[in-house]
């Protein structure tokens, strides 16, 4: 399935989804006993990429599209989240997954009637996981996560470099997958006039794939600004279809997104395309 996977632009820290690709840590899926056509390893490719720590490399292009924030609920914002997926074999018993999440940001009117067009924070994770599922069929991981001041304008990043913990945990079974992931910025250097950064970012999700590698998904993507005392949340319904161009499997998503919550000037609604390269061992 795929990867569990990153709300406000000029917000300083959770501006990306987290199990957007899902996130693989767990090793490649087994298909079921007696399968072992295309049609089931398709299907297990997708439920790998509801996996936000399967050992699958994935190459997301996340776009998003942001509508009635600002002062006068007429802004847009349109994010391009280019998110690379990388599991390293450590030893036979344990994986280490990389996720880089690389924003590329315009929005117009939503700080003042002005517009930003750049480079956002940059958020990469490693994930430590088991090769093996745990007792009940649990899989998880658990690492650090860094924030890097990438940001080509200040508008559009918290000029802070920032660290804390990050881990996954999720359960597949009988074409579902279940779980969360979880991290929490502290901001440790950076521009002294700028807020710092201390923010919690939470991601349940559910998913369901179905024989013909069509996964349904719905989660939040909500974050706590510790600082502000806000919440930001946006619930997320997609619908992905993995097809395969020549040879290589793609995967397609789509989907809306509604803000349940978020401080003056978060957007109101929105929708995701996304595009995601796989590439399968």
């Amino acid at each position: 399935m795929s990867v569990l996977l990153l709300a406000i632009a000029s917000a300083p820290a959770q501006t990306h989804s987290g199990f957007y690709r899902p996130l693989t840590l767990a090793p490649a899926v087994q298909a079921d006993a007696g399968g072992g056509g295309g049609a089931d390893d398709a299907t297990e490719l997708a439920k790998k990429l509801s996996n936000p720590v399967a050992a699958l490399i994935s190459v997301p292009f996340q776009n998003n599209f942001e509508f009635g924030g600002g002062p006068n609920d007429d802004g847009f914002r349109y994010t391009l989240n280019l998110q690379p997926v990388v599991p390293f074999g450590l030893n036979d018993r344990w994986n280490l997954i990389t996720r880089t999440i690389v924003p590329f940001i315009h929005q117009d009117d939503m700080i003042g009637d002005s517009s930003q067009t750049g480079l956002g924070d940059i958020l990469q994770s490693f994930f430590f996981s088991p090769r093996e599922p745990g007792p009940g069929g649990w899989i998880w991981g658990a690492g650090p996560a860094f924030l890097y001041p990438s940001a080509t304008d200040d508008l559009l990043g918290s000029e802070k470099f920032g660290l804390g913990p990050t881990a996954v945990f999720l359960k597949q079974e009988h074409g579902w997958t279940y779980g969360a992931l979880a991290n929490h910025i502290w901001s440790v250097a950076g521009d002294d006039d700028r807020q710092d950064v201390s923010s919690t970012f939470l991601q349940p999700v559910l998913a369901y794939t179905t024989k013909k590698s069509t996964t349904f998904t719905l989660n939040t993507e909500s974050t706590y600004d510790w600082e502000n005392e806000q919440w930001t949340v946006p619930i997320n319904a997609m619908v992905a279809q993995l097809v395969k161009i020549g040879k290589a499997p793609v995967q397609f998503q789509f989907g809306g997104k509604v803000y349940a919550d978020g401080p003056s000037g978060a957007p109101e609604w929105g929708i995701r395309f996304a595009v995601i390269l796989l590439f399968p061992k």
